[in-house]
């Protein structure tokens, strides 16, 4: 029998491994930055397998024999789409948190197994579970020198080559060398030599610098070692690096070529140096323990005050929501104006929205790929549409769409469902809107003390649906940068389990996060209403300490058919007639014409 192109690449990986003497080897989907999305260079997973998500790993066992021989790990997210991507004859698929890698290889792998791993893609918790794992089966986790991945990917893309550019302080609202000399002071309290600062967002902040090195994401492949003195180093490709860059970043930068980077590690025997477990990865702990450096780990210091934003970039994400906003909105209009008519499909939906989105001026890119789905590809909370799935959004049926831009100002990330008609919403996707719709706005007005963190406000999303035995798998919010990243730590809204990052860290004023609880049916449709909030500060009479509460930042009305106003209490009817006039306040500026006339009937009191 003929083999397919994930067999046929899944028997040579095997091959490699043999040649190489390993038993196994995990692939996960992570860079050098252990980055969320990565470039087109570091896609192994996506390219051994055909799975597209954004999360996930595999483990393949050299022995083809055995059962099983392969198994894909992802989280509730992409249970329907794993299943839809990568052959179930060749992986057996495995639930995040439910299982691990390292659970997984303690029960699966041979005793005496050697399991490869790459150290310059994983994290140095997860080396040490994984190997503490292996020793227990009697075997043994190797860190290759290469990744065996790379020696049969035979047109694997080149690291992208753009330039770096500087992102100007009139959008950063903060110079970097303030932030430098902040580094500085924090590097000085703990009585350390430098900071090893990897996270690629982290170094887009630190120096004010963006790039075009992962889609999507403004960010330029590069390391940053910070001193105490507040010079730092800089470790990027010299291809990246333009006049304007060196003169921006001044005598107090020093450039040097990205793979100088190991080397400058060893070369700091006898320093203290603070590194983040969390976003560096193992090599580089590796590094610096071979040579002799004393390891103090700690949260990246530009985390936190990358994701308190001040006010410039504060207004600068109002401004860049008036102008997405009005995008969104024509786009929503089109949408339910001529799907009903036939004719049009996700990747058509898609591609006008990013028309759209340009039309509206000054956007550099998505923020991410559009999830532009209908009916049952719906049902998939971070589905990707293709040319294989693409499906005609057909009249009489539930469309969910969940985009987001690029601008100098900030990044957005919004989603809204509608209902395409001409017929009425039947009377369960009403009910499930407007349990989602509750929990949305549960989260919009919560008031809050100092100290409360985002796992403790999760709940208030879920429990409308949790009334009517519902729930959804994945996070009620996540963190958002400012020309950044889409999803930004540390700060997230979310059940605490698994140890998922971000659920501990308090909620602290300039802080912008998602509110997105949904609905998902399998086989039939989707559901989710996704704004950005800003905490800010709440002066309530009489109140003892501080307390908190969220600005509502993205403004585009939500689809009223789908609402059923018996299940709203007279202060969600309210917050929406407030929302609403406020929708109608923002964007209308931007609008004209019929597209005007059709925001201001959808934002009519209900």
């Amino acid at each position: 029998m003929l083999m397919n192109t994930h067999e046929a690449r899944l028997d040579a990986l095997r091959k490699e491994l043999t040649r190489r003497n390993l038993d196994g080897f995990v692939i996960p989907i992570s860079d050098e930055h252990m980055s969320e999305y990565v470039g087109a260079y570091a896609q192994r997973l996506a390219w051994l397998t055909g799975f597209g998500g954004s999360a996930g790993s595999a483990v393949v066992l050299t022995d083809a024999t055995l059962e099983p021989s392969a198994a894909m790990f992802v989280d509730g997210r992409y249970t329907l789409q794993v299943r839809e991507q990568v052959d179930g004859r060749l992986y057996a698929y495995e639930s995040v948190p439910h299982t691990t890698i390292p659970a997984w290889l303690g029960g699966h792998a041979p005793k005496g197994a050697r399991i490869g791993y790459d150290a310059w893609l994983h994290g140095k918790g997860w080396v040490e579970a994984a190997a503490k794992a292996m020793k227990e089966r009697g075997g043994e986790l190797v860190a290759v020198e290469s990744n065996p991945i790379d020696a049969i990917w035979e047109d694997r893309p080149a690291a992208s080559a753009a330039p770096a550019i500087v992102h100007a302080d009139e959008f950063a609202g903060q110079s970097s060398q303030a932030k430098r000399e902040a580094v500085s002071e924090w590097l000085g309290e703990r009585g350390l030599d430098a900071a090893a600062i990897t996270a690629l967002d982290s170094i887009a902040w630190l120096l004010n610098i963006r790039g075009a090195d992962v889609d999507h994401t403004p960010v330029a492949l590069s390391y940053v070692l910070a001193h105490a003195d507040g010079t730092a180093d800089l470790f990027i490709a010299e291809e990246k690096v333009t006049p304007d860059l060196r003169q921006h970043l001044g005598n107090a930068v020093r450039i040097q070529p990205r793979g100088a980077f190991q080397p400058a590690l060893e070369a700091m025997r006898g320093k203290r140096v603070a590194v983040d477990p969390e976003r560096a990865v193992s090599a580089i702990f590796a590094a610096l323990n071979g040579a002799g450096v004393t390891i103090v780990e700690a949260r990246d210091p530009t985390v936190l005050a990358k994701a308190i934003k001040n006010p410039v970039e504060q207004q600068g994400h109002r401004d860049a929501q008036a102008r997405d906003g009005a995008a969104v909105a024509r786009f929503l209009r089109w949408v339910t104006t001529e799907a009903p008519k036939g004719g049009i499909d996700e990747l058509g939906a898609a591609d006008r929205l990013q028309q759209m989105r340009q039309e509206g001026g000054d956007l550099r890119d998505l923020s991410f790929d559009t999830i532009s789905a209908t009916g049952p590809n719906g049902a998939s909370p971070h589905y990707k549409v293709t040319e294989e799935t693409n499906r005609a959004i057909e009249p009489n049926s539930v469309y969910l769409v969940d985009s987001g831009g690029q601008y100098p100002a900030g990044t957005t990330d919004i989603t809204r469902t509608v209902w395409i008609g001409p017929g009425e919403p039947p009377a369960e996707v009403r009910d499930r809107f407007t349990r989602v719709l509750k929990g949305h706005i549960a989260i919009a007005t919560a008031v809050f003390p100092r100290g409360t963190n985002g796992s403790q406000l999760d709940t208030l999303a879920r429990q409308f649906l949790w009334a009517a035995g519902l729930d959804y798998a994945h996070g009620t919010g996540h963190g958002v940068g400012s020309f950044l990243s889409v999803h930004e730590g540390p700060q997230r809204i979310a059940k605490s389990q698994g140890g998922q990052p971000g659920t501990d860290q308090e909620l602290l004023p300039g802080m912008i996060l998602s509110d997105e609880p949904g609905y998902y049916k399998t086989g039939e449709y989707g559901i989710r209403i996704e704004n950005l909030v800003l905490v800010e500060e709440r002066d309530i009479a009489g109140a003892e300490g501080d307390y908190f509460g969220f600005e509502t930042l993205t403004f585009v009305p939500i689809d009223r058919s789908l609402v059923d106003v018996s299940l709203l209490s007279p202060g969600e009817i309210a917050w929406w007639n407030e929302y609403h006039a406020r929708t109608l306040d923002v964007i209308g500026p931007n609008l004209s014409g019929e597209e005007l006339a059709w925001v201001e009937e959808q934002c009519r009191p209900i």
